[in-house]
């Protein structure tokens, strides 16, 4: 499982979850919340009525006194009222009272008139002084869904209660308000949800992005690319990224070490031992031409140690730079005319000639010193495999925005068991002419700039003769 897939799954269960029992929690609460506010004012208008009836409970007349008179104009009343968006037209209250036994002497719908309701606990528990309240389901057609709340208050008088004075009200005159508290609720939940999912995109992105830069970093580093420690945002991925920096660094400068401890032993061991033998001989009279030669020797030898040096510690140097810390612009042209009068004696000893086929101008950004090192690199293997009397051919043309410059000689091509190597350190192949072999670190380093560059390096062989050595620049000015 990927990790940002992992991290947002994670947020949205999480969420999802405390989504769910919090919406439960309201639903759950939104009835008997509205019903116990009903029920608190369905109190204050009973024991208000109870008040109202106790003249005419004293004198046996509660079902023809004012008071019946009274709650059966207000049943007539009608209602022009609009409570939160709902018209109210007709009221909502029923009452009834029974006397002090529990017969219902007054029922404002004349439906329990005589009817025993003693043994209701609304009327129960009013006549032995207790809070008396019950709630029953509705009956007729269609009402079994819905129940009706019965809130009863003592009608006293002289400290005797006289009767129950009953106000009942139907669950049915709340339920819009309930269902219209739950959408909202619910269409609340819904939106909390979308923007729960989506805020847990964003964190999934915003924490995979440090983590993915990181393992760019990592796989590129694993391939010997030239990378540069991203940005990253949060502090414990940066952290690990800072450390996996240094691991790097500390492991690749251990291995450059061995390496060219390596490489400098073995290079070394031949020259030295022609400098230690001719100085040995030298050591011994010999005639003057002799003496001259062994000298020869151990000044050509020294200057093939010095160049070895120098060339390691250059491609040292270049191999632990990451980017190029100024660049400037470049003109491919002055640099080819200036490699061209670089190797222009060399040339003129082997009777080479020297062509070149370039625009006016050919800027790009980089470092001039390394790009001309390189395409020295490029020019001296290439004069060092060419024939007596051949020529040596630079190129430069631009494909869309790349610059691709080339030099081709017409020796013997590149054989079919080095391809894969050419461009290894220290990896060289015998000259035509039977001269010395190079360090094997030309190429390499030609490699190395071109990557700091962001460019490439390819090298080919030619149909008819020669190789074919191309840079391509990636990036370029305006000329």
């Amino acid at each position: 499982m990927r990790l940002g897939f992992g991290i947002f799954l994670g947020y949205v269960l999480i969420a999802g979850l405390a989504a769910y029992f919090v919406l439960n929690v309201f639903v759950d609460e939104i009835k008997p919340g509205i019903r116990q506010a009903m029920e608190d004012n369905l109190v204050d208008a009973a024991n208000l009525l109870a008040e109202i009836a106790v003249d005419d409970m004293k004198t046996n007349s509660i079902a023809t006194g004012g008071f019946a008179r009274q709650v059966t104009a207000y049943q007539a009343r009608r209602l022009d009222a609009s409570i939160w968006g709902f018209r109210r037209s007709r009221p909502g209250f029923r009452v009834y009272i029974t006397d002090a036994k529990g017969i219902v002497r007054y029922d404002s719908t004349n439906e329990a008139v005589g009817h025993d309701y003693s043994r209701w606990n609304d009327v129960y528990l009013t006549l032995k002084g207790q809070y008396g309240v019950r709630s029953s389901p509705d009956r007729g057609p269609g009402a079994s869904p819905h129940s009706t709340m019965f809130v009863a208050a003592p009608i006293q008088a002289d400290g005797r209660i006289l009767g129950v004075l009953t106000v009942a009200k139907s669950n049915r005159a709340m339920e819009p308000f309930i269902e219209r508290t739950q959408n909202k609720i619910i269409n609340a939940g819904y939106w909390l949800l979308a923007a729960s999912i989506l805020i847990g995109v964003l964190a999934a992105v915003w924490l995979t992005a440090s983590v993915r830069h990181l393992v760019i970093f990592a796989e590129a580093v694993t391939r010997g690319e030239r990378v540069v420690l991203p940005s990253l945002s949060i502090l414990e991925i940066k952290r690990l990224g800072t450390a996996l920096q240094s691991m790097r660094e500390r492991l690749e400068g251990k291995r450059y070490v061995e390496d060219y401890i390596t490489t400098l032993t073995h290079e070394m061991k031949s020259p030295l031992a022609a400098i230690q033998g001719a100085a040995e001989l030298l050591q011994e009279p010999m005639a003057e031409p002799q003496r001259q030669r062994f000298l020869s020797s151990i000044r050509e030898q020294t200057l093939r140690l010095r160049g070895f040096i120098e060339k390691m510690l250059q491609q040292a140097s270049l191999e632990n730079r990451q980017v190029l810390e100024s660049p400037q612009p470049v003109d491919l042209v002055d640099l080819i005319q200036r490699v061209k009068e670089n190797i222009a004696p060399k040339a003129l000893q082997r009777g080479l000639i020297l062509q070149a086929s370039t625009p006016e101008q050919a800027m790009v950004q980089g470092d001039p010193f390394l790009l001309e090192q390189a395409l020295n690199n490029l020019a001296e293997n290439a004069l060092d495999f060419s024939p007596r009397d051949a020529s040596l051919d630079f190129a430069l043309e631009l494909h869309g925005d790349i610059w691709q410059l080339s030099i081709r000689d017409h020796g013997p091509g590149i054989p079919d068991f080095a391809r894969e190597r050419i461009f290894e350190r220290y990896y060289s192949l015998p000259r035509p002419d039977g001269g010395p072999k190079s360090t094997g670190l030309g190429l390499s380093f030609v490699k190395q700039v071109m990557l700091l560059h962001g460019g490439r390096v390819e090298l080919e062989n030619m149909p008819d003769d020669g190789v074919k050595a191309t840079l391509s620049f990636v990036t370029r000015v305006a000329s």
